[in-house]
């Protein structure tokens, strides 16, 4: 049995979204628009890349860091509280965003449209005692 590679993971599913749109064209997360996004290493500031579900509120972008559930933030929830800035690529487009972290009613709004979007997303507050933080993406200037 062959471990599982997260690096070539991450870089197989760039290339298949590069070339289908932003949209996987095969595995469990065919058909869903996802995007790329590249924020800096926390503790390193490199780059680090990852691939996000996301949806659109207005002309901003949503993500949230649920990890599946786990009860440990994703690790580029840790970079854009470190470095809000980032790189974001959806829909065969590429640009500059500023993060941020939403709270209150806001965050349970945008959540909640989220799991409506994605279904899986609302199973997933029940498996941990965190809060699943919830991030505005704003496009800025380069």
């Amino acid at each position: 049995m062959t471990a599982w590679d997260p690096d070539a993971w991450t870089r197989n599913m760039i290339a298949d979204l590069r070339a289908n749109g932003g949209t996987p064209s095969s595995g469990p997360l065919a058909g869903r628009p996802l995007a790329i996004m590249t924020s800096s290493g926390a503790k390193t500031g490199q780059d680090r890349t990852a691939i996000v579900t996301y949806h659109r509120d207005g002309d901003s972008f949503v993500i949230a860091a649920t990890k599946g559930g786990a009860d440990e933030h994703p690790a580029w929830y840790h970079n854009l509280i470190a470095h809000p800035r980032a790189t974001f690529e959806a829909a065969e487009e590429t640009f500059p965003v500023v993060a941020r972290e939403t709270t209150g009613e806001e965050r349970q709004r945008l959540y909640d449209e989220h799991a409506r979007l994605y279904p899986e997303f609302a199973a997933y507050p029940s498996k941990t005692s965190r809060v699943i933080p919830v991030f505005v993406l704003t496009r800025v200037d380069a």
